[in-house]
C-alpha cells in the first residue's frame, strides 16, 4: 500500500527545552529535519546511541494520541488538519505530573509520574474523532501488529481502531529507544534518567496537538502542523 501516512501526536514546542534535549538524544528534530550526530551519554557510546535510537528517530519525538494512518479515498489532508485544529481549540490543556524515564516493555520512554484520567479521555477522543480519516489497514500491517503476541482485547482494538494500544490499553509515553535486551536496558536507564533529569520532576502541560506526516514509505515522520489546545478548565 502506498500513500502518505499521518498521525495525531503530542509533541512539545519546537523551542522547548524538552524538544531540544530529546531531539539531540534521538539525532533528529521532527520540526526542522536537523540531524544531530551522536555524542554518547555516560557509558553509552556514540555508536550505541545511534543504534538504539534508530527506530524512534524515524518517528520523531512525540507521544501517540491517534496512531499513524493513511487517508481513505475521498478524504484530504486539508480536511484532516481543519478537523484537528477545531478539535484542539475545543479541548482544554492538561497539566500532567512530572515526567520520568521508565521501562515500557522492552523500550525506555518518558512517562508521567502518575496517571491522568483527563489525558486518557483526550487520547480516546482522538482515536474516535479522527477515525473517519483512517483507511482500513492492509494485511501486511495487521500481520506486523500481530507479531507482538496480542491479547484478545488488543486484537479486538486492532480490528476496531487499527491499533492495539488504544482505549484502556493506552499508556502515554514519549519513546526514547528502540527495543532493548534486558541487560542493555539496565545499563541505559540510569544514563537517560540523568540526561533527562533537567526536564523531569516538575509539572508538565500538554498544550497542543501536532499532526505528523510521512510522505515516503522509507522516510521520516515530520511535523506538519501544531494546534494549541484551549485554556485550562476551572
Amino acid at each position: 500500500m502506498t500513500g502518505a501516512r499521518y498521525a495525531v501526536y503530542f509533541a512539545p514546542a519546537e523551542d522547548s527545552a524538552l524538544n531540544r534535549l530529546a531531539s539531540r538524544w534521538l539525532g533528529r528534530c521532527a520540526y526542522t529535519g536537523t540531524r544531530y550526530p551522536p555524542t554518547g551519554v555516560g557509558e553509552i557510546t556514540p555508536a550505541a546511541q545511534e543504534e538504539i535510537t534508530a527506530e524512534p528517530r524515524r518517528y520523531g519525538f512525540h507521544a501517540t494520541l491517534k496512531p499513524p494512518f493513511r487517508l481513505p479515498q475521498g478524504r484530504t489532508a486539508t480536511e484532516l488538519l481543519t478537523a484537528v485544529e477545531s478539535f484542539a481549540a475545543a479541548r482544554p490543556r492538561i497539566i500532567l505530573p512530572g515526567l520520568r524515564v521508565a521501562r515500557l516493555g522492552r523500550f525506555l520512554a518518558l512517562v508521567p509520574e502518575r496517571a491522568s484520567p483527563e489525558l486518557e479521555a483526550l487520547a480516546a477522543d482522538c482515536v474516535v474523532t479522527f477515525d473517519r480519516f483512517r483507511a482500513p489497514p492492509g494485511e501486511a500491517e495487521l500481520a506486523r501488529r500481530r507479531s507482538r503476541d496480542l491479547t484478545r482485547r488488543q486484537e479486538e482494538l486492532l480490528l476496531a481502531w487499527g491499533y492495539p494500544y488504544v482505549m484502556e490499553e493506552f499508556r502515554f509515553h514519549m519513546t526514547l529507544t528502540g527495543p532493548l535486551a534486558p541487560e542493555t536496558g539496565e545499563s541505559v536507564l540510569p544514563a537517560l534518567q540523568e540526561t533527562f533529569d533537567p526536564v523531569c520532576g516538575t509539572s508538565f502541560v500538554l498544550d497542543a496537538l501536532t499532526v505528523f506526516g510521512q510522505f515516503d514509505p522509507a522516510g521520516d515522520f515530520r511535523v506538519v502542523a501544531r494546534y494549541p489546545l484551549g485554556e485550562i478548565s476551572g
